[in-house]
């Protein structure tokens, strides 16, 4: 890509990894003067020996806290607001987020509102009068509990609004975590499909990274490696749960993929982050169906990135016509998803057709598909919502 202007780049998150990684919280409060942490997961996660763990670990250094579980799957807006009012009330001073992307996005919105005040639909990144994010705001620490996010190095949430029924992104770099801690025994009782789901999730995040078309060479090459590291260890962690180098690799995947998205995102995730607010549907799961589809959408314009995608399954692009390539990089992404047990279509799912009219209209309005590597009318996402719709792929 053509150097033009000037780019600017950071990756400021403190990362500590490892099994065994959350024997350092304690430590980690001290560091950042937090006395009262305020821990935001999902009523799922908070039953699990996982959870108790976690809690074990701060139990056993004498550390009080506050629980905050009322997280949807896909957090809204009152449950931001209604986690900022906890964490006042209880007198904290710190949030830690536990979990998946949920958890983690909800906490570091209440985050905001903790530190700034007001209401989450304040903070719209989509409207031109939307309230900046200046800080500063209470430290966060995230510990992630799945593998495709990667919002525990994001310096965005992304909030569904009760009123509008859409996505309101609040970003700003005063949301990074301060502190990001990855333990893969955490992530070994994930069910099978959850780990289909948000490793897929992760690969998508690599794969329209580094497609968009934004100057981030150093983006570039993170999401290059993690592309590679999702094809190696995806399916080997569906298939063998308990494998921590697996589990390990797929956190790295999934944390690579958030650092790499600084470029932006595709239209792949303006189909999916629709599909979840309209038809309810998983995340991941909507990434990894849409994303075979959009990549045969951008594969004149993104084949030399695509064929390093058929690269890191193995394949010998050495001689190969790109476009070829391309075209084999999304035939191996969607033998992959057959692989692992992830269905080819919407309409498989519990969408319905008549569901995409709306789901065109609300992805027309989320901001990833203009960083998409080939621009999209709102007729040509109903069009690709039909394909993955009837699975052409």
């Amino acid at each position: 890509m053509e150097i033009k202007g000037i780019s600017r780049f950071s990756f400021p998150t403190n990362i500590v990894f490892g099994p065994g990684a959350i024997k350092e919280l304690p430590g980690i409060f001290k560091e950042l003067h937090v006395e009262r942490p305020f821990v935001v997961t999902d009523p799922g996660f908070a039953g699990t020996d996982s959870f108790k763990s976690i809690l074990a670990v701060l139990d056993g250094e004498g550390i009080k806290y506050s629980i905050y579980t009322d997280v949807n799957p896909n957090p809204h807006d009152t449950d931001v607001e209604k986690g900022a009012k906890e964490y006042e009330k209880d007198g904290c001073n710190g949030i830690v987020a536990v979990g998946g992307g949920s958890p983690m996005d909800a906490a570091k919105a209440i985050a905001v509102l903790a530190g700034q005040g007001g209401v989450v639909a304040d903070y719209d990144a989509q409207k031109s009068d939307g309230k900046a994010i200046t800080g500063p705001l209470p430290p966060i620490v995230t510990v992630p509990t799945t593998s495709g996010t990667g919002s525990e190095v994001g310096k965005c949430s992304v909030i569904t609004s009760t009123e509008l029924g859409r996505k309101i992104f609040m970003c700003s770099p005063h949301m990074l975590a301060k502190q990001a801690v990855l333990d893969p025994e955490l992530v070994v009782t994930l069910p099978a499909h959850l780990t289909a789901f948000t490793g897929m999730d992760a690969i998508t995040h690599n794969i329209e990274s580094l497609t968009a078309p934004i100057f981030h060479p150093m983006c570039d090459a993170i999401a290059v490696k993690g592309i590679e590291i999702g094809v190696e260890y995806l399916e080997k962690a569906v298939n063998n749960p308990t494998d921590i180098q697996a589990r390990g690799y797929m956190m790295i995947c999934a944390m690579m993929g958030a650092v790499a998205f600084q470029k932006d995102l595709g239209t792949a995730h303006s189909m999916s982050h629709a599909l979840s607010a309209v038809c309810g549907l998983q995340h991941g799961l909507a990434n990894a169906i849409c994303l075979p589809v959009v990549m045969n959408y951008n594969k004149e314009v993104s084949k030399k990135e695509y064929a390093l995608v058929a690269r890191a399954f193995g394949v010998d692009i050495f001689g190969m016509d790109e476009l070829k390539a391309a075209e084999r990089a999304i035939k191996e992404i969607s033998a992959l998803n057959k692989r692992i047990g992830i269905p080819g279509a919407l309409k498989d799912v519990g969408v319905k057709k008549e569901q995409l009219a709306e789901v065109a209209d609300k992805a027309f309005l989320d901001p990833c598909h203009l960083t998409n590597s080939r621009s999209s009318t709102r007729d040509d996402l109903y069009n690709l919502l039909l394909e993955a719709y009837e699975g052409e792929f």
